[in-house]
């Protein structure tokens, strides 16, 4: 009886605190389990990409490092004599990236509520999640290639190929901001009988605008290096100039527009980095 009576009251005895411990114990358990067979997972999806991405030719890397080396020293010599005229290109370059940035931005702020889950109902959640995906998938060159056709070569078609991809991609980094957000402030405006836009004016935007303008600058700069792709494919810019030097064997000239990428690259991040602490 005695025996009974201790096991009741030890029972009776154990605090929330041990209880909770418990509780989360098992909590660590089942999570330890999934991050081992995500681990596995991982493993597994490496092991076998091996032979398909043909990683067994690394030892090319020191065997025909010469090769490299030759081709290398072709750039050792940059020819800056037509300097002005690449400095040209590359800003139109730049603008073409800002102009492709500026209205993926104006696009992807709707759309970045509407594919967000807590915000809109799932009849127009997922069409608006699919044609991002639709958006995205495709590559740059490809959009510039397909702009290229309908509106000719020139830097307006690298515009459009930079707009249509990045609002894909900016949508769903937006997105995934709003449906992050602390829901408190919003269902306080909602219960003052805001109406829905007031509730996204007043309790989203605020809360999610220092990551969107983070996105925005980081999208950027991405975009400047991208515009330098699409001149390959004639959409304009120092990257058709480049793509016609290297394609002459003018690797002099080619070192010397490549530096001019680089050191512009290099400014667009240092400004991003100085807006960045200045807005948020």
């Amino acid at each position: 009886m005695s025996t009974t009576s201790e096991t009741v009251a030890g029972a009776s005895a154990a605090t929330p605190a041990d209880r909770a411990s418990d509780v989360n114990a098992g909590r660590d358990w089942s999570r330890s389990v999934w991050n081992l067979v995500i681990l596995a997972g991982l493993v597994a999806a490496l092991a076998i990409s091996w032979g398909p991405s043909e990683m067994g030719r690394w030892t090319f890397l020191f065997t025909d490092s010469a090769n490299m080396a030759e081709y290398a020293s072709g750039f050792l010599r940059p020819d800056f004599t037509d300097w002005r005229y690449y400095v040209d290109e590359m800003i139109v370059t730049v603008e073409i990236a800002l102009w492709g940035t500026f209205l993926s931005l104006i696009v992807s702020i709707p759309f970045g509520i509407l594919c967000a889950h807590n915000m809109v109902p799932w009849w127009i959640l997922h069409p608006c999640r699919r044609l991002m995906d639709f958006f995205r998938a495709i590559h740059e060159v490809v959009w510039a290639v397909l702009f290229v056709v309908a509106v000719g070569l020139g830097p307006f078609a690298g515009v459009m190929a930079l707009f249509v991809h990045n609002t894909g991609i900016m949508a769903k980094l937006f997105s995934e901001a709003v449906e992050s957000i602390d829901p408190r402030p919003v269902e306080g405006i909602r219960s003052t009988g805001a109406t829905r836009i007031q509730e996204v004016v007043f309790g989203v935007i605020p809360q999610v605008l220092p990551l969107w303008v983070s996105y925005t600058l980081y999208r950027l700069e991405t975009n400047v290096r991208t515009a330098t792709i699409l001149g390959v494919i004639g959409a304009g810019g120092i990257g058709q100039v480049l793509f016609e030097s290297v394609r002459g064997f003018y690797y002099p000239q080619s070192s010397a527009i490549l530096i001019i990428i680089v050191v512009t690259v290099v400014l667009t991040d240092l400004l991003s980095q100085q807006l960045r602490k200045f807005v948020t």
